[in-house]
């Protein structure tokens, strides 16, 4: 089952959202006597990861399991599909198992698509997960997905970390091999852009009285225009790098209407610092959608930052 593009995550209390890793979708047999791993195009690759036989004690007291997820590798630390690439294709089983030892994998879960001999697949979504969640234990190199209610902070941890996007799965959904359904959709972050700090709102919780979300904007020909708030990436450290370099002012530097929230304070500093921010999507006349910030830019001039073409 493959999931259909989409600009937003759905909304709804039958969506559900995980991350959406850059690796090779497998499927695994597992079987009290062996394992075998298959990708999306049935070609048998279970040579190519020798660190996935131990899976098998998954199956203690079970004919078969049949699973679906995503095989996923590491380079110093960070998702790497250059890392995963490294480990496909691989026949030799001395090299495979060299390679593994090297740059170990890890299978990501998400999915059961059989059960003993009985194909699970035209269970609702929900109830394939609770059956996973009874019968796969976390192992050296497998773990499950981790489904979340609220698409905002997956997204906000993709565009902060580079990842490739979010899947939304509505719950009551059935498995539907081989194709396309609209009830996975992917999403992916759209863009990175530099943009000018007008200001920031005051946080809340622990940032109560300082810096909550900057302000931000870019230059056109009428001056700087207002494109949104950002707070998502902001640590204790930057927070205080930005109020130590921010000259306040009394107005607002922006030509057009700013959306304050009512509950927090809104200052305001001259235009002269320039931020990098990941975004999801930035609509025309419209302001940015989960917006994560990544960091001060100083090889840029305030009076450069454009809104691109």
């Amino acid at each position: 089952m493959k999931a259909a593009s989409a600009a937003e995550p759905p909304t709804g209390d039958d969506w559900t959202f995980e991350l959406k890793y850059d690796g090779m979708r497998a499927i695994t047999f597992v079987t009290p006597t062996g394992v075998r791993v298959q990708s999306a195009n049935e070609r048998d690759v279970t040579a190519s990861f020798p660190e996935l036989a131990s899976m098998a004690v998954l199956a203690d007291g079970v004919d078969m399991l049949i699973l679906d997820g995503e095989l996923i590798a590491f380079d110093n630390g960070r998702l790497s599909f250059g890392a995963m690439q490294h480990r496909m294709h691989v026949t030799d089983a001395g090299e495979a198992a060299r390679r593994a030892r090297a740059n170990p994998v890890m299978y990501v879960v998400f999915d059961l698509l059989g059960l003993h001999n009985h194909d699970t697949t035209a269970l609702p979504l929900d109830q394939r997960r609770q059956l996973l969640h009874d019968l796969v234990e976390p192992g050296p190199n497998w773990k499950l997905a981790t489904p979340e209610s609220d698409p905002d902070p997956l997204l906000d941890a993709v565009n902060l970390l580079g990842l490739e996007g979010i899947v939304a799965k509505r719950t009551s959904s059935t498995y539907q091999p081989g194709r396309r359904s609209s009830d996975w959709r992917k999403i992916k972050p759209q863009g990175r852009q530099e943009f000018v700090v007008g200001g920031w709102t005051t946080g809340l919780g622990q940032r109560t009285g300082s810096i909550g979300s900057l302000l931000l904007g870019y230059h056109d020909p009428s001056g700087l225009r207002y494109a949104g708030r950002a707070g998502s990436g902001l640590s204790q450290a930057t927070i205080s790098e930005w109020d130590e370099l921010v000259v306040r002012r009394a107005t607002s530097p922006f030509v057009d209407e700013v959306d304050l929230p009512r509950d927090r304070q809104v200052l305001w500093c001259e235009p002269n610092h320039v931020v990098e921010i990941a975004y999801g999507e930035w609509p025309d006349g419209g302001h940015l959608r989960h917006p994560v910030v990544l960091g001060r830019r100083t090889d840029k001039a305030a009076p450069d930052v454009q809104k691109p073409r």
